[in-house]
Formats: structure tokens, sequence, C-alpha cells
């Protein structure tokens, strides 16, 4: 089928643009090993006779209770991980990671040595026993993934009800998103609702079609992209939806050249003939 034709637009002004720039650095954060062991300046006593002194930071912390433990890591920025997330990942039994790989330079950053498992949503399934005989044992397990939540367009869902259906503990380290990261940034203050799609289907036909679905949509629709697939996904915008149709692309948060666009297909694609397609995108498509 053909696609539906559209009259010319008026030429579109250049997206707005908010550049790349190298992040700072917070300084301490560089060469920390463990942030467990990091107390006040103030916080040490001095010893008295009639006392000894007390540091409340030399001890480990205390082993976590049985079960499974989902927990946020950071989209890009090693430095924002959480206290709580880093003293889980330390003290489990073991982390559920979906590519070891990826995992290790944040266990590295920050020296905790918890033996890693993979999971991933090839193996999410078979794992499922294994890891419920864990928790069964006495386990407390955490669960990442790559980045982000686990469970948001990555593994962890399936995990996470097969534990709350066995009647164990499941409990979340809250964490950064890119989908809620993405709507703060583009500061689509209409509405305080959006729709989160994911990633869209790879075959043209239905992408397209679920484009259309979401034509009218009231609040801004979230989706996940590939650099390997962002001019496909501006071309059938435009298409189906026409060249005046609002995009945000927020590409490679939080890491050095992280950089957001807000226009039209036209001007996003003439921006990307001499920027960079390198990295995550989150496109959130605005409403009519």
């Amino acid at each position: 089928m053909e696609a539906p034709f559209h009259p010319a637009a008026e030429p579109t002004p250049p997206p707005f643009v908010s550049p790349a720039k190298p992040l700072g650095s917070l300084g301490f954060l560089d060469n920390l090993g463990s942030l467990d062991n990091l107390a006040p300046p103030d916080s040490q006593e001095q010893p008295t006779a009639n006392s000894s002194l007390v540091t409340r930071h030399s001890s480990l912390p205390p082993p976590l209770p049985p079960g499974l433990y989902l927990v946020g890591t950071p989209i890009g920025n090693l430095e924002d991980i959480t206290l709580r997330a880093l003293r889980v990942l330390r003290t489990a039994t073991c982390i559920l990671a979906e590519d070891t790989r990826h995992t290790r330079p944040l266990l590295d950053r920050y020296a905790i040595h918890t033996p890693l498992l993979s999971l991933h949503k090839w193996n999410e399934r078979a794992r499922e026993s294994e890891i419920l005989s864990r928790i069964q044992s006495g386990q407390a397990l955490a669960l990442v993934t790559d980045a982000g939540m686990p469970g948001i367009s990555d593994p962890g869902a399936r995990t996470a009800a097969a534990v709350r259906d066995a009647g164990l503990p499941v409990t979340v380290i809250p964490g950064p998103s890119a989908v809620t990261s993405a709507i703060a940034l583009c500061g689509c203050s209409n509405t305080p609702a959006f729709r989160f799609e994911g990633f869209l289907d790879h075959k043209t036909a239905t992408r397209r079609r679920r484009l259309r679905e979401l034509a009218d949509e009231p609040c801004p629709v979230v989706f996940y992209e590939s650099t390997h697939r962002i001019l496909k996904l501006l071309d059938e915008v435009e298409e189906e939806l026409g060249p005046d149709r609002r995009l945000f692309i927020a590409r490679e948060l939080t890491k050095k050249f992280e950089e957001t666009l807000l226009a039209p297909p036209p001007a996003l694609r003439a921006h990307y003939k001499t920027h960079s397609l390198k990295g995550e995108f989150v496109v959130i498509l605005l409403p009519p």
C-alpha cells in the first residue's frame, strides 16, 4: 500500500538543540572504592579514659534478608548509582545480570566483589526454578540489567512475577530510568500523563500501523530506538503522521555526548546528516 500523500510543508525551522557537552566530575567519587566506609569528617569521636574509639562505618553492612532485589543502575554516568543500590549489590549473595561483561565495570568502580550470574531474555524462563530454589534456601539475589530499571523494556519482569507467585519477597531499589529522564527533559507540561511504548516492532508494516493508532494520542508517547533504525522512524513518522509532527529526541542520556533535540522529522533528518547517530535514543512523539 502506498504511503498517504501530504502536501508540501512550509520550510522547516532548524531544530532546538541542546548541544553535547562534557559532564563535570564530582571529584571525590572518581577515586572512591567504597561508599559504605565513607564517614563524615566530624563523625569520629576522640577516645577518652572511660571510652574507646567507636567508628560506625568500619563494620560491614548486615546481610540482606532472603528475596529478590530489583536494582536500578545508571543509564550512562556511573556516578548516578544510589547508596542503597551499592549496599544491596555489595551484600547480596549473588547478582543476576543481563550481561555480566556490562555490569563488571560498575562493580569494579565501587570495589564490589559479589558473584555474577547471567539472566537475560534468552534464559530468564530457564533460570526460574534455580532462582526460586536459591531464595528458598536463604539467599538474597540482586537483579540488574545493562542500564536503568529491570523490567522496563529489559529482562526482570518475568522473574519478579515468578518469585512473587511463589510467595517470596520482591523488593525494588529505585534508580535511573531513560523514560522518566526524557520526559523531564522534554518539559511536556500540558498533561501529567504519558504513554510508554518501549521498542516498536521491527516489521515495517506493524510499526506503521502502530504509529497510525497513536496519531491522536492526547499525551506524549515515548519510544526507545536504536542507532540503526532512528532515521527509518523519522521517515515513518513523517509519512504516516505528517511533516509537521514534532518529536523530542534524547540521545546518550547522562553520558559525555548527551544531546537533545525538539523538531519535526525534516529538521531532525537534516541535523543528523552532519551529526552523530551513535548511541541510545529515547524518542517522544508530542501530541498533535
